[in-house]
């Protein structure tokens, strides 16, 4: 792997890359921020800005407007371009314009000989994530998907509502498609060091309580979008932790969308799942001993994100798709 030591590009400045540009300045993450966008005028306008709170950021960072060139040397890629998802849209029907896109993104990267770590945020993210693996030719590792991440986030902000603790005190994950049928898991889950599934058995009610805010979780983008036309602070803080557990080597374990290599099953998909996040991107998968209802639902959301992406890359080839997987 060939970089500059904690060089980022972000290719897509709209409202999810600026709130990712802004927490990545704000938390001093990295030493070098580059932009690029069809919108040059805007993004110039966007360093200009950022840049001007430079002084009151914990550590400097250069940031400035570049080309694909700048690839050649970064330690990350982070991608946030493409067509955003609109109200009443699912995340999955953005796949084939988006796969147009990314073909051409990843490709201008390669060309720029980028040796670095993707990291990809745009819907549905799962297929680009292995679209970028596909069309980067880059060792799995080395691509990363923001995944179940958010909606990690999310879960434990309202658990950690819900029992009156700190957030940071609440253990539980959503794992699968970062979508409709993403699932939570909650026989590994903890509040405050106490088995989740404990207290259920204590209090039975909390069952359906429980039951309201993973769907909550689930269908947060769709409430938020439709109020003001995108999601973005939350997935910008995402994305920034994810880059600070890998430029800072920090071996933590996030939810995020990794390549499965027989991992609970299922092999040659990107999806939601722990992982352990380094300097040299993925470490390890990790496989939660998930109960039979947990496995049953998270072979359902491999499944639906195959219905999907097998077609959608079959059709971007140029290939007929197989019988029976449409």
């Amino acid at each position: 792997m060939r970089y500059v030591e904690n060089k980022v590009v972000l290719i897509g400045t709209g409202a999810v890359g600026m709130a990712y540009a802004y927490a990545v300045v704000n938390q001093g993450i990295c030493d070098e921020l580059v932009l690029i966008d069809l919108d040059e005028i805007k993004s110039r306008a966007d360093v200009l800005d950022i840049n001007h709170g430079e002084a009151w950021a914990p550590n400097p960072v250069t940031v400035r407007f570049g080309d694909y060139d700048e690839c050649r040397d970064a330690a990350m890629v982070v991608i946030c371009a493409g067509v955003a998802q609109k109200p009443g849209q699912t995340r999955l029907q953005l796949l084939s314009t988006n796969l147009k896109i990314f073909a051409d993104i990843v490709g201008r990267c390669m060309e720029a000989e980028f040796d670095g770590i993707f990291l990809v945020a745009t819907n549905p993210v799962d297929i680009l994530t292995h679209a970028t693996y596909r069309f980067s030719g880059l060792p799995a590792e080395q691509i990363i998907g923001s995944g179940t991440a958010l909606d990690t986030a999310r879960l434990r902000f309202h658990l950690g509502q819900y029992f009156e603790v700190a957030t940071t005190n609440v253990h539980a994950m959503i794992i699968g498609e970062h979508g409709d049928s993403e699932l939570p898991v909650w026989s590994s889950a903890s509040i405050a060091g106490r088995s989740l599934n404990r207290r259920v058995n204590d209090h039975p009610e909390m069952r359906e309580d429980l039951e309201v805010i993973f769907e909550r979780c689930r269908d947060a983008a769709y409430e938020i979008i439709d109020a003001k036309g995108s999601t973005s602070y939350g997935v910008g803080l995402t994305l920034a932790r994810i880059t600070r557990a890998v430029l800072s080597n920090q071996k933590i374990t996030l939810p995020v969308s990794a390549l499965l290599t027989g991992q609970y099953g299922h092999d040659d998909i990107h999806i939601g799942v722990p992982a352990s996040l380094g300097r040299r991107g993925i470490r390890e998968v990790i496989e939660l001993d998930l109960d039979e209802t947990e496995q049953q639902r998270f072979d359902a959301s491999v499944a639906s994100l195959r219905s999907v992406q097998d077609p959608a890359f079959a059709a971007h080839e140029g290939r007929d798709t197989p019988a029976g997987t449409a």
